[in-house]
């Protein structure tokens, strides 16, 4: 904790602002880079929306009170971006956002950066049926292992709800995978 504070210090300071960027930069890169990739599943689409994430985090950073922790805020920041870039790419598209993500998961194959084999294929396939709720949800419990009390920090949602959503979102996958072999 005490380590996170120095970092948001050396943000907020102009003198130490560049270098404390690199600090993050290469603290949350990788971990971010991930959790939007599974959002928008295709690599240059999560490089884009990455790179908009860290301008966003920058440009803000000011604005971060505290009241949660850097990572919760970073991630929030994350998912907003990428939920509003699937969003703006569904009305480019003119498609819904439901067949904007069976595409991308149909593209998914053809992408050089997934090398899954056939049953990651297929889990990446029965998360794309889930709402959003239970998709981001079942992301962040079961690919970065976050405790419910941090994923409630970064959706704004409670406990419960977010125990009930990661429920929900296991069995439809069950099904889904058991349904589809």
């Amino acid at each position: 904790m005490i380590e996170e504070e120095i970092l948001l210090k050396n943000l907020k300071d102009e003198t130490t602002r560049a270098k404390a960027f690199e600090v993050l930069l290469d603290k949350y890169k990788e971990r971010l880079y991930w959790h939007i990739r599974r959002i928008v599943l295709n690599h240059d689409d999560a490089d884009d929306v990455l790179q908009n994430t860290f301008i966003k985090v920058i440009r803000s950073i000011d604005g971060f009170e505290g009241k949660s922790k850097l990572y919760s805020w970073l991630y929030r920041i994350a998912t907003n971006e990428a939920l509003s870039f699937l969003t703006s790419k569904s009305r480019k598209l003119g498609i819904s956002d439901h067949d904007l993500q069976n595409r991308m998961v149909l593209n998914l194959k053809a992408d050089s950066y997934f090398d899954g084999n056939e049953i990651q294929y297929k889990l990446q396939e029965a998360i794309a049926t889930l709402p959003e709720k239970q998709k981001l949800v079942f992301n962040m419990k079961y690919f970065d292992d976050l405790k419910y009390q941090e994923i409630s920090a970064i959706l704004d949602t409670s406990v419960g709800g977010l125990k009930a959503s990661y429920h929900l979102a296991v069995k439809k996958i069950e099904n889904f995978i058991k349904d589809s072999l």
